[in-house]
């Protein structure tokens, strides 16, 4: 199935769907009209005396010297070469794909001035499944991610590294082996490849991605944590939300609400319970909860939004011809997105944290076993499995530290302030994948605990994702090696099964 690319109107769900699938991606033809008129006008200029930055100048502090119209395909391609410097692991093949998708959605808007030759190899890469092979480390997230994309863009001349059908193998080959043609670059268009975001917005956007997953778990593993422990359902009264007005925080009370609704647990304690309040992990749930769900959704936005953008330099205006250096490629709003994201993951980690934290222990788990374990003592239980919930959200609140606020100058102090987004957006994954762990061990948690109420049962969808996680982790009965039910309980975070299963209403 082919994909089409509505440039400027692209979607967060499309995005996704792009990142989680294999599928084909094109540009919607009608974009071809305004790249090619960008193109002509980019053409015209490099064949004039005017200066134009990039076109027929040098790059960065270099951009005082001119460069004769023979030597532009030197001067793009030399681009491309000295700023491949990335370093450290590859991009993984789906934030790669994505990457290019972002790319082509840029050139697309017909404001970079690139043959729309440029934009068909993209296409056809991606087709058939020639991916550059890019380090993730090299970007500051100012004059666009350089490095990372000139590993992109070198492919395309034949040069880098690519991987195809399973191996990876230089560019050229790679691009062979496909039936595919390298490019001569054009005036402007190793630049226009190299300036832009698309890097940092990629791996931001796969961040927003899992985060939302998680949210959506961490509202299943709370209501299952409630229950598990006998919990009150009373904060989570409608009225209560209302007057503080919040939106996330008013759907997760409501999400709760009915998740929790028909539970015989929650009915057999409703009267003579002398508890006369719950701690915070269990009754701040929907204000926690919630306000990382406001967040998740502020900077998916954000990130909608420079999906779309055009973000490399100098952009050709339409309707006036005019070709003006500008500063778009700089990252700022993507690190900032990428630091909210970041601290929704930190606090609902750390929310969850405290709720396995009250399951194990017997003074506050309201008569549960120590631990969970049925014969403790002889038994740990999931004594340690709480230690790793608190190793990994200690993990994450380091990580949630800013990236946005640590600029540095580079580029013989041209580049005077820089975003620090790249490396801000992909420290999500490292923690998306600490907190799918958390929530995981939580649901095993609270799943035993429930059980241990037995005959008194929990609601009906709740059931449903107790059963889900018991289709992969069974119960707890004697000690036994726990890593790989720990890892198979996190996989239902991430791919969203715990959530679907209980049939959970929360959208981003």
């Amino acid at each position: 199935m082919t994909q089409t690319l509505h440039p400027g109107t692209t979607s967060l769900a499309e995005l996704e769907a792009i990142w989680r699938t294999e599928g084909a991606v094109r540009l919607d033809p009608e974009a071809r009209r305004s790249v090619d008129a960008s193109a002509a006008i980019i053409s015209k200029a490099a064949k004039g005396d005017i200066p134009v930055y990039g076109v027929n100048t040098g790059f960065g502090k270099l951009a005082s010297v001119r460069i004769a119209p023979e030597d532009t395909e030197t001067l793009q391609r030399n681009l491309i070469l000295s700023h491949c410097c990335g370093v450290g692991d590859p991009l993984e093949p789906a934030t790669t794909r994505l990457m290019m998708a972002l790319k082509l959605l840029s050139l697309g808007r017909g404001a970079s001035g690139v043959r729309w030759e440029i934009c068909a190899l993209i296409e056809a890469m991606l087709t058939r499944g020639v991916l550059p092979v890019i380090p993730v480390q090299g970007s500051v997230g100012a004059s666009g991610d350089l490095a990372p994309l000139a590993h992109m863009a070198a492919v395309m001349i034949g040069a880098g590294e690519a991987s195809y059908a399973g191996q990876t193998m230089p560019g050229g080959a790679a691009l062979e082996k496909a039936g595919l043609t390298p490019v001569v670059l054009g005036p402007k268009e190793g630049l226009a490849l190299i300036n832009g975001t698309q890097f940092s917005t990629a791996c931001a956007l796969t961040g927003l991605f899992d985060a939302w997953r998680a949210a959506r778990a961490a509202v299943v593993t709370s209501a299952l944590s409630t229950d598990a422990i006998m919990g009150s359902t009373a904060p989570l009264t409608p009225a209560i939300h209302t007057l503080r007005g919040h939106r996330g925080q008013i759907e997760v009370a409501a999400a709760m609400s009915r998740l929790l609704d028909g539970s015989v647990i929650r009915e057999s304690h409703r009267d003579g319970d002398t508890r006369v309040q719950d701690p915070y992990c269990i009754r701040c749930q929907p204000q926690v909860t919630g306000a990382a769900v406001d967040l998740l959704r502020f900077a998916g936005r954000t990130l909608e939004i420079e999906a779309n953008a055009v973000t490399d330099n100098p952009l050709v205006i339409a309707g006036t011809d005019e070709i003006l250096s500008g500063g778009n490629f700089h990252a700022e709003p993507v690190g900032f997105a990428a630091d909210q994201i970041a601290l929704s993951l930190a606090e609902i980690g750390a929310i969850a944290q405290r709720r396995v934290a009250l399951m194990v222990d017997p003074t506050l788990s309201f008569d549960l076993s120590p631990f969970l374990t049925p014969e403790p003592g002889l038994n740990s239980g999931l004594m340690i499995a709480e230690v790793t919930t608190a190793a990994l959200m200690s993990e994450n609140k380091h990580l949630a530290n800013p990236c946005s606020t640590d600029s540095t100058p580079t580029s013989a102090n041209q580049e005077d302030h820089v975003s620090m987004a790249a490396h801000g957006a992909r420290r999500l994954g490292r923690m998306t994948a600490n907190l799918s762990v958390i929530l995981g061990i939580e649901a095993m948690c609270a799943t035993q605990g429930i059980e241990q109420r037995a005959p008194l049962v929990t609601s009906a969808p709740l059931q449903s994702a107790m059963a889900r996680l018991r289709s992969v982790v069974p119960t707890l009965q004697q000690d036994r090696y726990l890593a790989p039910d720990i890892n198979s309980a996190a996989a239902c975070v991430r791919d969203d099964s715990l959530a679907a299963a209980a049939e959970l209403e929360l959208t981003l």
